[in-house]
Protein backbone atom coordinates (compact mmCIF):
# COMPACT_ATOMS: atom_id res chain seq x y z
CA UNK A 1 0.00 0.00 0.00
CA UNK A 2 1.12 3.22 -0.79
CA UNK A 3 -0.44 4.78 2.30
CA UNK A 4 -2.49 7.47 0.29
CA UNK A 5 -3.38 9.89 2.86
CA UNK A 6 -6.22 11.43 0.67
CA UNK A 7 -8.14 7.78 -0.20
CA UNK A 8 -7.88 7.24 3.70
CA UNK A 9 -9.62 10.10 4.70
CA UNK A 10 -12.24 9.71 1.77
CA UNK A 11 -13.36 6.38 3.31
CA UNK A 12 -13.47 7.76 7.04
CA UNK A 13 -14.77 10.55 6.39
CA UNK A 14 -14.78 13.62 8.67
CA UNK A 15 -16.90 14.66 11.88
CA UNK A 16 -17.12 18.22 13.06
CA UNK A 17 -18.18 19.62 16.35
CA UNK A 18 -18.26 15.68 17.96
CA UNK A 19 -19.83 16.47 21.42
CA UNK A 20 -17.39 14.39 24.00
CA UNK A 21 -15.33 15.30 27.27
CA UNK A 22 -12.98 12.30 27.28
CA UNK A 23 -11.41 10.16 24.12
CA UNK A 24 -13.69 7.63 24.94
CA UNK A 25 -17.07 9.72 24.02
CA UNK A 26 -15.39 10.75 21.02
CA UNK A 27 -14.56 7.36 20.13
CA UNK A 28 -18.16 6.41 21.07
CA UNK A 29 -19.76 8.68 18.43
CA UNK A 30 -16.96 8.51 15.61
CA UNK A 31 -17.30 4.25 16.00
CA UNK A 32 -20.95 4.42 15.78
CA UNK A 33 -21.45 6.64 12.91
CA UNK A 34 -18.75 5.77 10.72
CA UNK A 35 -18.82 3.75 8.10
CA UNK A 36 -17.32 0.39 9.36
CA UNK A 37 -15.58 -1.69 7.58
CA UNK A 38 -17.17 -5.02 6.26
CA UNK A 39 -15.73 -7.33 8.77
CA UNK A 40 -15.64 -5.46 11.98
CA UNK A 41 -19.02 -3.97 14.38
CA UNK A 42 -18.25 -0.99 15.89
CA UNK A 43 -18.04 -1.94 19.64
CA UNK A 44 -15.05 -4.00 18.00
CA UNK A 45 -13.25 -1.02 16.69
CA UNK A 46 -14.61 1.44 19.82
CA UNK A 47 -12.91 -1.36 22.50
CA UNK A 48 -9.77 -1.25 20.74
CA UNK A 49 -9.54 2.23 20.45
CA UNK A 50 -10.21 2.33 23.80
CA UNK A 51 -7.88 -0.18 25.06
CA UNK A 52 -4.72 1.34 23.20
CA UNK A 53 -5.77 4.86 24.68
CA UNK A 54 -5.39 3.33 28.15
CA UNK A 55 -1.86 2.12 27.87
CA UNK A 56 -0.81 5.53 26.56
CA UNK A 57 -2.39 8.58 25.17
CA UNK A 58 -2.26 8.87 21.33
CA UNK A 59 -1.73 12.96 21.64
CA UNK A 60 1.05 14.08 19.91
CA UNK A 61 1.17 17.82 20.41
CA UNK A 62 -0.10 21.15 18.23
CA UNK A 63 -3.52 20.34 19.23
CA UNK A 64 -3.05 16.47 17.21
CA UNK A 65 -4.01 13.04 18.46
CA UNK A 66 -3.28 9.79 15.98
CA UNK A 67 -6.00 7.41 18.11
CA UNK A 68 -5.28 3.68 16.47
CA UNK A 69 -5.52 0.19 17.79
CA UNK A 70 -2.57 -1.68 19.68
CA UNK A 71 -2.74 -4.60 17.36
CA UNK A 72 -4.64 -3.79 13.63
CA UNK A 73 -7.83 -5.02 13.27
CA UNK A 74 -8.66 -4.25 9.78
CA UNK A 75 -8.69 -7.55 7.78
CA UNK A 76 -8.72 -6.02 4.09
CA UNK A 77 -6.34 -3.38 2.70
CA UNK A 78 -9.44 -1.33 0.78
CA UNK A 79 -11.31 -1.05 4.64
CA UNK A 80 -8.51 1.04 5.77
CA UNK A 81 -9.05 4.49 6.80
CA UNK A 82 -8.88 7.31 8.56
CA UNK A 83 -11.03 8.99 10.10
CA UNK A 84 -10.30 12.79 11.07
CA UNK A 85 -12.50 14.38 14.44
CA UNK A 86 -12.79 17.87 15.29
CA UNK A 87 -13.97 17.92 19.34
CA UNK A 88 -16.99 20.58 19.98
CA UNK A 89 -14.59 21.37 23.01
CA UNK A 90 -10.47 20.86 23.31
CA UNK A 91 -9.44 17.52 25.14
CA UNK A 92 -6.83 17.65 27.89
CA UNK A 93 -5.05 14.35 26.66
CA UNK A 94 -1.67 14.38 28.23
CA UNK A 95 -0.25 15.85 25.37
CA UNK A 96 3.87 16.05 25.38
CA UNK A 97 3.57 19.78 24.89
CA UNK A 98 0.54 20.03 27.11
CA UNK A 99 -1.77 21.26 24.44
CA UNK A 100 -5.14 20.22 24.14
CA UNK A 101 -6.56 18.35 21.07
CA UNK A 102 -8.00 19.81 18.57
CA UNK A 103 -8.14 17.73 16.01
CA UNK A 104 -8.33 13.57 15.83
CA UNK A 105 -7.03 11.51 13.03
CA UNK A 106 -8.36 7.79 13.77
CA UNK A 107 -6.14 5.62 11.91
CA UNK A 108 -7.53 2.01 11.19
CA UNK A 109 -4.86 0.18 9.55
CA UNK A 110 -4.68 -3.42 7.83
CA UNK A 111 -0.82 -4.01 9.18
CA UNK A 112 2.07 -2.64 11.19
CA UNK A 113 3.38 -1.49 8.08
CA UNK A 114 0.48 0.51 6.26
CA UNK A 115 0.21 1.70 9.99
CA UNK A 116 3.92 3.06 10.11
CA UNK A 117 3.37 4.64 6.69
CA UNK A 118 0.55 6.40 7.75
CA UNK A 119 2.05 7.69 10.75
CA UNK A 120 5.19 9.07 9.31
CA UNK A 121 2.99 10.81 6.16
CA UNK A 122 0.65 12.40 8.70
CA UNK A 123 3.59 13.38 10.99
CA UNK A 124 5.34 14.83 7.91
CA UNK A 125 1.63 17.05 7.07
CA UNK A 126 1.90 18.28 11.31
CA UNK A 127 5.38 19.90 10.35
CA UNK A 128 3.50 21.90 7.95
CA UNK A 129 2.42 25.56 8.95
CA UNK A 130 -0.10 25.64 5.84
CA UNK A 131 -1.54 22.20 6.60
CA UNK A 132 -1.63 23.21 10.34
CA UNK A 133 -3.60 26.39 9.75
CA UNK A 134 -5.93 24.52 7.74
CA UNK A 135 -6.63 21.79 10.27
CA UNK A 136 -6.97 24.49 13.07
CA UNK A 137 -10.17 26.18 11.11
CA UNK A 138 -12.18 22.51 10.58
CA UNK A 139 -11.30 22.09 7.44
CA UNK A 140 -14.22 19.95 5.36
CA UNK A 141 -13.05 16.67 3.95
CA UNK A 142 -12.94 18.11 0.19
CA UNK A 143 -10.28 20.82 1.69
CA UNK A 144 -8.35 18.13 3.46
CA UNK A 145 -8.13 15.82 0.59
CA UNK A 146 -7.02 18.74 -1.95
CA UNK A 147 -4.81 20.34 0.57
CA UNK A 148 -3.11 16.51 0.96
CA UNK A 149 -2.88 15.73 -2.47
CA UNK A 150 -0.97 19.43 -3.25
CA UNK A 151 1.31 18.81 -0.38
CA UNK A 152 2.30 15.53 -1.19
Amino acid sequence: MSADLSVLIQRGGVFDNVEGSTPEEIYKFVTDNMKAPFSLDSQTIYDALCSREKIMSTAVGNGFALPHCRVPIIKEENEQRICVVYPKTPLEMNAPDGNPVTVMFVILAQNQTDHLAILSKLVGLFQKEDFKNLMNIHASEEKIVAAIKKMA
